[in-house]
């Protein structure tokens, strides 16, 4: 089955003639019949009916006549992607994140699409999720980089995951707990604990602790990851947080040490956000398509280490 057999045999379909494809398509009428008779060799089965004014499709060639117009239409998508000069696309991005996101992903992402679509002016709002969203749904924005696994509005958004990143818990060099490989929450209850408040982290661990039947002893909320890498550091308290914020290879990373969570708690999940329904603009088309072949580079360099 070649793509000049799929082209005759939905020319063939859609003009219900064996002759007037040919004469639409400028070519004889037995390479129109050779094809399609190729193609019913090749499935086995019988593709039109043939009548006194020209063909009709059987229920098999229904069948095929919807794949292979999907077929022609990937092919047509696929020479659009190639033929297009990336540094001939101009426009604009309106692209939302949220604090903890514009931390660890944003700068990678954006140098990399820059890089490739130097004509595009990206346009950056940084905010609480509830408002990107509304943003989102308004039409306002036209992407969002956001934790996905908090997303509210799943009716009126798409979204796809990018990075999902489980929880650990941090301790300061020595800690008693330390000695342990796997931790539980129920380790933690007596500990005093810093929290990260940005991005909801702090509601959805308080949420977890309580399905737990534990009430966490939170002793300093704090918007900065760097300040809870220095208070655990300095023994101040335990933290949890996800994965994605540990940076061994920080200032404070020789003070600290981290430890997976036995407890099933679901990822934090980072992920793209558009409105559900409405076509994307080209700049935002090309960004969603460099984010999925993103990897951020702390995971690259955990998997090499592994």
């Amino acid at each position: 089955m070649n793509l000049r057999q799929i082209r005759y045999f939905i020319a063939a379909a859609e003009a219900e003639s064996v002759s007037r494809a040919a004469q639409e398509l400028g070519i004889s009428q037995s390479a129109i019949t050779a094809a399609i008779q190729a193609l019913e060799y090749e499935t086995g089965a019988s593709l039109f009916v043939r009548h006194a004014k020209g063909v009709r499709l059987t229920h098999e060639g229904h069948q095929l006549a919807l794949h292979a117009r999907r077929i022609m239409a990937a092919v047509a998508d696929a020479r659009r992607a190639v033929s297009a000069r990336p540094e001939a696309m101009s426009g604009d991005l309106n692209l939302g994140v949220t604090h903890m996101v514009s931390g660890y992903y944003l700068a990678d992402l954006l140098a990399r699409f820059r890089r490739g679509f130097p004509r595009v002016d990206v346009r950056v709002v940084e905010d609480e999720r509830t408002y990107l969203e509304h943003l989102l749904v308004n039409g306002e924005l036209d992407v969002g980089l956001l934790l996905v696994s908090n997303l509210q509005d799943r009716q009126a958004l798409e979204s796809e995951v990018l990075v999902r990143s489980p929880w650990r818990i941090w301790l300061p060099e020595g800690h008693a707990l330390a000695a342990g490989n796997v931790l539980a929450l129920a380790d933690l209850a007596a500990e005093p604990l810093i929290t990260l408040a940005v991005d909801e982290l702090t509601e959805t661990t308080t949420a977890y602790w309580q399905r737990q039947g534990l009430t966490p002893n939170i002793v300093l909320r704090t918007a900065s990851v760097e300040a809870v890498r220095s208070l655990v550091g300095m023994g101040v308290g335990l933290a949890a947080l996800p994965d994605m914020a540990y940076r061994p290879w920080s200032l404070e990373g020789d003070r600290l040490e981290a430890r997976e969570l036995s407890d099933p708690i679901p990822t934090v999940d980072v992920g793209l956000v558009w409105r559900r329904g409405a076509p994307l603009r080209p700049t935002a088309s090309q960004f969603l398509d460099m984010c999925r072949e993103y990897s951020p580079p702390h995971a690259r360099r955990r998997l090499m280490g592994s």
